[in-house]
């Protein structure tokens, strides 16, 4: 599941990992499994063998354009080959590529200012336009502009437009509620009307958190698509309080908007570099029985892709039990104060950890949970249904960067290789491998959480508690995390809202988030096969009554905007 923005850069308990003490419960399975043939029935065995596969060490973390994603999707794909499922990708294939690139800054950029020279990232960074909240050009190019003190945003005395025509117009961010200057004040103020200046450039970065730093300024994974016609905007640089000094050439205090700098020169601008190995979505097709309804198609969908490797190792118990005992819910958290009570509890944890194995150092994102899981269980449920096939057809799509922004996703819904109308639902499998008690509270074997079942199709919330209790599933349904205004926004975190911007019917299926959750500890022996094959069991059962209704489910909800902003 998608990390959320927030959290982008949630792993300051690497700091402490390889020194704290640590803890959490022994794992449940050996380190190492080897891979035994699976068959038709879905089993806690044939999962375990899937899972170990895509998520050992071997798959380098399986990051979408790379070549650890290129060998967990081949692995996919033979496997629905021998399955039996049609190739529905490109030219015959299984696979979908997907324009990935990386989009970043030349960090070797300068911005020179008389004999003083700007450093990108200490000085300066260059701000992206993020759709529905703030919008800049791709480029500041600067030869020889004149810097202007602009005032401070927010304030009637700023400069117009016209004065910052051609110039590099420096402004101070706005004063927030409390009073005092707010990174995050600038985002609302109506910046594209400078669009004739050569930049503006906005005193903040001393105030930036450093995650929100990150994601301004390291290079970003998306998808290479035509640039959309946009309102003409300014290249925004975000700077330091000494680079404005040096910009000015004088100290900020006491400086009235419009009053001239110095002269300043500097290209800096966005570039696009394709990944070193294809990211690709896997989509294999299981023909239905009816020819009247086998133009439909039930999909099912997954995430191949994780988090790759880490810059550096860590002790792996260390960092488990930190986050088991300070960060309950992984990366979604920012971890709790430290006590002198969680101290100890950590020791003791870590006291009988060591009794039991040796330290081992950890690098690499293995997305046992998140979402090896998924996967394996959508091959669990290929391979059962090509063995009790639906009248309609049962449409397989792996996606690939779920973990970059829902990008696979996003491509496959917009490039389908059905017709987009001819899908009646989309059930989506993300996480499925914990929720036990010791993971989400109220959790246990019965335990799955349901999100998005009713918020298109009501027929579609109702046919899931249908086919739970006539087929004796057994399972306790928890529907907090769907609501309306939920702040884990779980709704457009993960790949089937990219079905539901369209009008599809969807369901999230997952057993939440735990301490493992985007974390180097994230791997297979932690992983509860037994509820992997149960909630792989609930799915094909619902997928299949889905497909041999006589209808379509209803739509019978709003539809979204399917390029509008997601928000739960």
């Amino acid at each position: 599941m998608k990390i959320n923005a927030a959290h982008s850069g949630a792993l300051a308990a690497l700091l402490l990992a390889a020194a704290a003490p640590a803890g959490a419960q022994a794992p449940e399975h050996p380190l190492k499994h080897a891979p035994r043939p699976t068959a038709a029935a879905i089993t806690a065995a044939d999962a375990m063998t899937r899972v170990y596969v895509l998520a050992d060490d071997s798959m380098m973390g399986r990051e979408a354009g790379t070549r650890g994603n290129v060998m967990g999707t081949d692995y996919i794909a033979r496997e629905a080959r021998r399955i039996g499922l049609e190739p529905a990708g490109e030219n015959g294939t299984y696979f979908q590529a997907i324009p990935l690139v990386t989009r970043g800054v030349d960090r070797t950029a300068t911005i020179t200012v008389g004999s003083d020279r700007l450093a990108f990232g200490t000085d300066f960074i260059l701000a992206p336009s993020v759709p529905g909240a703030f919008v800049f050009g791709e480029r500041l190019e600067a030869k020889g502009a004149q810097v202007v003190y602009g005032g401070r945003l927010g304030e009637a005395s700023i400069i117009t437009p016209e004065q910052a025509a051609g110039k590099l117009v420096v402004f101070q961010a706005p004063v927030g509620p409390n009073g005092q200057p707010g990174w995050r004040f600038w985002m609302a103020q109506p910046l594209t009307r400078y669009a004739t200046a050569a930049g503006v450039a906005i005193v903040s970065l001393d105030v930036t958190p450093d995650p929100v730093k990150g994601f301004f300024s390291e290079a970003q994974m998306q998808l290479s698509k035509p640039a959309e016609p946009q309102a003409p905007a300014p290249a925004g640089i975000i700077i330091s309080n000494a680079a404005a000094e040096k910009l000015l050439g004088a100290p900020l205090a006491g400086l009235q908007p419009g009053a001239a700098g110095r002269t300043a020169t500097g290209t800096v601008a966005f570039a696009e570099t394709p990944t070193p190995f294809p990211a690709r979505n896997v989509v294999g097709l299981l023909r239905g029985t009816d020819p009247r309804l086998r133009a439909q198609y039930v999909a099912i969908g997954s995430h191949n892709d994780h988090d790759g490797v880490a810059d550096h190792s860590v002790d792996h118990d260390s960092l488990r039990a930190f986050n088991r005992v300070f960060r309950p819910t992984g990366a979604d958290m920012q971890p709790d104060s430290m006590t002198p009570e969680k101290a100890a509890e950590m020791a003791r944890v870590l006291a009988a950890l060591r009794a039991q194995r040796p330290a081992r150092r950890d690098s690499i994102y293995n997305g046992a949970d998140d979402d090896a899981s998924g996967s394996a269980a959508m091959l669990e449920i290929a391979e059962y249904l090509a063995a009790n096939r639906p009248k309609r057809s049962v449409l397989f799509v792996w996606h690939t960067a779920e973990e970059k922004g829902l990008l696979g996703s996003e491509w496959y819904s917009e490039h389908a290789t059905v017709p987009r109308d001819s899908i009646v639902a989309q059930l989506n499998i993300d996480m499925i491998g914990r929720g036990r008690g010791d993971d989400t509270k109220g959790g246990g074997a019965s335990y799955v959480q349901l999100v998005g079942s009713r918020r298109l199709s009501t027929q579609l919330g109702d046919l899931i508690e249908q086919v739970n209790t006539s087929g004796s599933h057994g399972f306790t349904f928890d529907y907090a995390w769907d609501a309306n205004g939920h702040p884990a926004n779980i709704y457009c975190r993960s790949d089937h809202y990219n079905y539901a911007r369209w009008g599809i019917p969807v369901t999230f299926f997952t057993t939440g988030g735990h301490f493992d959750y985007h974390m180097l500890t994230d791997e297979p022996q932690y992983v509860d096969y037994d509820k992997v094959a149960k909630v792989s069991r609930l799915i094909a059962s619902v997928a299949k009554s889905i497909g041999d209704r006589p209808e379509r489910l209803v739509v019978d909800k709003p539809k979204p905007d399917p390029f509008g902003q997601c928000q739960q």
